[in-house]
């Protein structure tokens, strides 16, 4: 049996665009002579579609879907992920589905029994888990058909009380086939690999894995879709941030241990289907458990370098892209504006947005005040001219005066203070704003995972944005990131990477007047935000004890500022929005 793994980029709710794209793919499938081909998670309607389950309407197209793909099954399986009605009064309206369409027919659909609620995952506030596990016949084999979260539930400490494999290799299943929307974070790729592997090991048939590929607001789908033959070998490991299609004969999966093989010249095969062995041959269960969700990096030496490391930014680096361009093709907007300070975090941003949107989408807004340095703006202009982007100077010193002489009467003769300092921050949001709604932009925010963090930034100001394009990278990564930019050659100049950080909202102000060193910073940040640490033990970890209680009663104070942030594009295994939920008026270390 050839089986085809269609990996695609959904538009959450856009029926018909997502109908006509598996359709085309299945008409492709159908021309290499494919007899079944797979889908990922939710594929009909796109995931995460959230609220929108809630509405039957919604829950009619895609059963309307269904009913035209149906129309082109008629010598093909096809597998598609979409909600599905539940029949029982007792218990959620919906299960999360796949559905085996065949000769114009529902030829058999899987449940979705592990309902992940955690971190950015909600979907048991939405679907029934599954009561019932049963392979599906097809084409004389049997196929075990889960979907996502279900050949998770692995290791000595799994999250649920039951694996969905575990009941259908009763049923002597000949393959695994699983549809999944695994979200994108620099730790997860290789945990996915591992995970997959490990099913297969432990029951010993080969996987067929279609993974989601794209961006949905702050969540990056990286693709990235595997076969793997019933060794535990990668058969096919597809194209990662990516849109790709790919065709594999089981007989040639199978043969694919032995050394040197590849398939047959007439194979109809798009790939080569050679194993590879990049990873261990073997993983026992007792390697996994719930904190492979979360980075195993326990070294404090090590944080920054993991942080950084090539794989990690490089990764980064696409997600970005993808995101800024989902985000903008999905919402129909083509359009960016930022402001330019000829600082490190607004340069990657505008370099990363002139690469997903072309640089004549990109507009910088140069704003100094007479606060200022004279290379703040000199630096800017030179990274425009050096990305080809068009870019305006607009000083603010006659707008914040303005502010300054209408509360005068208010402020009287009050020394500066930080409210100063945020009206000029203020009067730059205002600034570009009001570009952005003259000319229909979005405007794009440039602050960093670490001022965020810590609540280093103006509300209404500099925290003002439609997507936040660095609010999941730390100032750390965001060198890295500045560095890797440059890997071909100087785009972002020298003098932006080295120069210290500054607001520049007083003279001679630096980052380092208001918050620790970002490489101390960072590593504290890391191992509280993502790995959940307490004081206690970061502070076993050597950093001063008075350090660790400022920065994390810094980040707990701050949770009404991000609050009331932007979307932001999810890299990490722990982001601030969605996947981060914690009340504004704790008392916890604040």
């Amino acid at each position: 049996m050839k089986i085809a793994l269609a990996q695609q980029n959904y538009h959450i709710g856009n029926f018909e665009d997502n109908t006509w794209k598996i359709i085309g793919a299945i008409q492709y499938a159908k021309s290499r002579g494919a007899d079944l081909v797979v889908f990922s998670e939710l594929s009909i309607c796109g995931y995460a579609p959230r609220d929108f389950l809630e509405f039957n309407d919604f829950i009619n197209e895609c059963y309307r879907a269904i009913d035209i793909i149906k129309e082109h099954t008629e010598d093909i399986g096809v597998i598609v992920g979409s909600p599905m009605r539940n029949p029982e009064v007792a218990g959620k309206d919906l299960f999360n589905a796949a559905w085996l369409l065949y000769e114009k027919k529902v030829h058999g659909v899987a449940k979705k029994t592990l309902l992940p609620n955690y971190d950015v995952f909600d979907e048991y506030r939405y679907f029934e888990p599954a009561y019932e596990h049963a392979v599906i016949p097809f084409k004389g084999r049997k196929i075990a058909l889960t979907i996502c979260e279900d050949i998770w539930n692995l290791g000595d400490n799994p999250l649920y009380r039951i694996a969905p494999m575990d009941e259908l290799i009763k049923q002597q299943p000949d393959l695994m086939i699983n549809i999944s929307a695994s979200p994108f974070d620099y730790d997860h790729d290789v945990d996915r690999i591992e995970v997959m592997r490990a099913n297969v090991l432990k029951y010993n048939l080969p996987l067929y894995y279609c993974n989601a590929v794209g961006s949905q607001t702050e969540i990056v789908f990286d693709g990235g879709s595997v076969v793997m033959n019933a060794q535990g070998a990668v058969v096919k490991e597809m194209k990662y941030f990516e849109e790709d299609f790919a065709i594999l004969d089981e007989d040639d999966v199978a043969k694919s241990t032995q050394a040197g093989f590849e398939p047959n010249a007439g194979a109809k095969t798009t790939t080569a289907v050679k194993a590879r062995a990049t990873r261990p041959a073997v993983i026992h269960d007792a390697d996994f458990d719930k904190e492979m969700r979360v980075s195993k990096i326990s070294d404090p030496n090590k944080i920054i370098d993991y942080l950084t490391a090539d794989k990690n930014i490089r990764e980064i680096h696409q997600a970005l892209v993808l995101g800024i361009r989902d985000y903008f093709r999905k919402m129909g907007f083509t359009k960016a504006i930022l402001g330019s300070s000829g600082g490190i975090d607004s340069a990657v941003t505008l370099a990363i947005a002139c690469e997903a949107l072309g640089k004549d989408n990109v507009r910088a807004i140069l704003m100094p005040s007479q606060y200022s340095t004279g290379h703040s703006v000199s630096d800017a202009e030179q990274l425009s001219k050096a990305l080809g982007n068009p870019y305006d100077i607009v000083p603010i010193k006659e707008v914040y005066d303005a502010f300054l002489s209408s509360l005068k009467p208010i402020f009287k003769d009050l020394p500066f203070s930080l409210a100063e300092e945020n009206i000029q921050s203020r009067s730059r949001g205002n600034l570009l704003m009001a570009i952005a709604n003259k000319f229909g932009y979005i405007l794009l925010n440039t602050s960093n995972k670490s001022e965020l963090a810590t609540g280093y930034g103006t509300l209404y100001g500099d925290m003002a944005g439609g997507l936040s394009v660095l609010g999941d990278v730390y100032k750390m990564q965001v060198y890295a990131l500045a560095r890797y930019i440059n890997r071909n050659g100087v785009i972002i100049p020298e003098n932006i990477i080295v120069k210290p950080p500054s607001a520049e909202l007083r003279p001679d102000q630096k980052d380092s007047d208001s918050l620790p060193e970002y490489e101390v910073l960072d590593k504290v940040l890391y191992q509280y935000i993502e790995r959940r640490q307490g004081p206690k033990e970061i502070i076993a970890m050597g950093i001063d004890e008075a350090l660790v209680a400022r920065i994390l009663k810094m980040v707990n104070n701050n949770e009404y500022k991000r609050n009331q942030f932007c979307p932001i594009i999810r890299v990490s295994c722990k982001a601030f929005g969605v996947g981060r939920r914690l009340p504004i008026v704790g008392k916890y270390l604040s």
